[in-house]
């Protein structure tokens, strides 16, 4: 498979993981109290980020798709966002911070794709002129 062939495909799954980012996201912030209690103990900044980041995923997915070479960018800059998420968030453990263990996964899953997503976007970007 070509790396803009697979990048295509990673635009489609960016759409769709950031649709459902809003969903989940907006129904633990917005759902009630019997949504904010099944998050547990969900971190807020980490639960807003996602949320907020999500409408990022969709705009960068929608621009990988059209071949834009800012939705590349913005993948590298969702990778370091996230990234720095991650950094906060460890911080917040190592301090004595409640948390849910999915939300380790979530962001590891998440710091994980966005960082495939720019690799294969700049691959793809310096394949063609």
């Amino acid at each position: 498979m070509n790396s803009s062939r697979g990048l295509r495909m990673l635009a489609v799954l960016a759409v769709v993981f950031g649709a459902l980012t809003i969903f989940s996201g907006g129904r633990a912030l917005f759902g009630g109290e019997q949504a904010q209690a099944a998050v547990g103990n969900a971190v807020g900044f980490v639960l807003w980020f996602n949320f907020l980041a999500g409408f990022a995923y969709v705009l960068t997915g929608a621009g990988l798709w059209q071949g834009r070479r800012w939705a590349v960018a913005g993948a590298g800059l969702l990778a370091l966002a996230t990234s720095l998420v991650v950094l906060a968030f460890g911080l917040h453990v190592v301090t004595g911070g409640a948390f849910e263990m999915r939300t380790v996964g979530a962001l590891g899953v998440r710091l994980a794709f966005w960082t495939l997503v720019f690799a294969v976007g700049r691959r793809a970007s310096k394949a063609t002129p």
